[in-house]
């Protein structure tokens, strides 16, 4: 009888699991997000396991590291170490390659955890739980507790589940967000296409009006550049444009956005600066073109490469989308009429 009730325990158990299992997948599977799809598989295998802590890192294996993308219930000092190199052989590298739980009961009784980051954090427990696809790394799901824990072997089967859930909702994802990516750059440059230019211009010229912040747009074309592909070919013009690109986003600041607006023709979104500083910017990036872009040319082209370039600020110049657009338009090619090679913004 004792033996019956306990299997019978046993098994509802095992349906309570799966139950939650088929929830916590219906989470993890329910968004396209990265970021959301990392907090639902990270809040679903903390209350899987009733553990107070956790963190996802992901595997880049262009540079061999690990990254951390999620965590809850860590102290900022243990999350500032967000990267590290999986060495060959290490506790970490062992983890990903055999693709089984790896489980520590309680970190005081074991010889080879000596994670100082983790004893200083309080870490008593841990499960890693490796996220692959077929045999390719995705990254390291981590459930924590500052507390010695016991393991159920059903919830540890969940986690495993849950784990193959995980990686496949965290691959879809970034492949969501590489095709979105392509749909809003351009192939060739790099940069942002005009279709994105429109939508992150709207949000950041609603954002200077929200709190009387400055904006500036600046717009450059190539000058000459139909008469430089009759030269010297299309692909040395490629090389010219990926060139300028580079240079432009070398010279601007993180927070400033660059796109390609179309053709030879390239704009920036440089939020809250104000014009004077930004024509600064403007003709340190007019002297830097002309000198370097050479280096992104073929020996053989002899020809150098120039731009003219307009500046309109938000709301010194106009302070509509259109208006913006409209006046940092007309500013670049009164520069180009004007003997190309430099650049033009309204006088006081």
């Amino acid at each position: 009888m004792e033996q019956a009730l306990l299997n019978q325990h046993q098994l509802e158990e095992e349906l309570r699991g799966l139950k939650d299992i088929l929830t916590v997948a219906q989470v993890v599977v329910s968004s396209l997000e990265i970021d959301e799809v990392l907090a639902n598989i990270l809040g679903s295998a903390m209350a899987v396991m009733e553990m107070t802590a956790g963190s996802i890192a992901l595997y880049d294996s262009s540079s061999n590291k690990l990254e951390l993308h999620a965590h809850q219930g860590l102290s900022s000092r243990f999350v500032s170490h967000d990267r590290w190199t999986v060495k060959q052989g290490g506790l970490t590298d062992t983890i990903l390659a055999k693709g089984e739980l790896f489980i520590v009961d309680d970190t005081s009784r074991t010889d080879f955890f000596r994670n100082p980051l983790a004893v200083e954090e309080g870490i008593r427990s841990l499960i890693a739980v490796p996220l692959k696809i077929q045999d390719k790394p995705v990254g390291i799901l981590y459930v924590n507790d500052f507390v010695p824990r016991q393991f159920c072997n059903t919830r540890l089967r969940l986690l495993e589940i849950l784990g193959s859930f995980a990686s496949m909702s965290i691959d879809n994802a970034r492949l969501h967000e590489q095709t979105r990516e392509l749909a809003c750059t351009d192939g060739l440059t790099g940069l942002y296409n005009h279709r994105q230019f429109k939508k992150v211009f709207s949000e950041e010229l609603a954002r200077a009006r929200r709190y009387n912040n400055p904006l500036v747009l600046i717009m450059l074309d190539i000058d000459d550049f139909k008469l430089f592909n009759d030269l010297y070919g299309h692909p040395a013009g490629d090389k010219a444009l990926v060139g300028v690109a580079k240079i432009i986003t070398d010279t601007l600041r993180d927070c400033d956005t660059t796109f390609r607006y179309g053709g030879e023709e390239f704009i920036a979104i440089l939020p809250e600066v104000e014009l004077a500083e930004a024509l600064v910017a403007a003709e340190r990036l007019r002297e830097r073109i002309e000198a370097e872009t050479s280096r992104y040319l073929d020996d053989y082209v002899q020809s150098s490469i120039t731009v003219s370039i307009g500046v309109a600020a938000y709301p010194r110049d106009e302070q509509t989308f259109d208006g913006l657009l409209k006046a940092v338009d007309d500013l670049l090619y009164v520069a180009k009429r004007q003997g190309k090679n430099r650049v033009n913004y309204l006088p006081d």
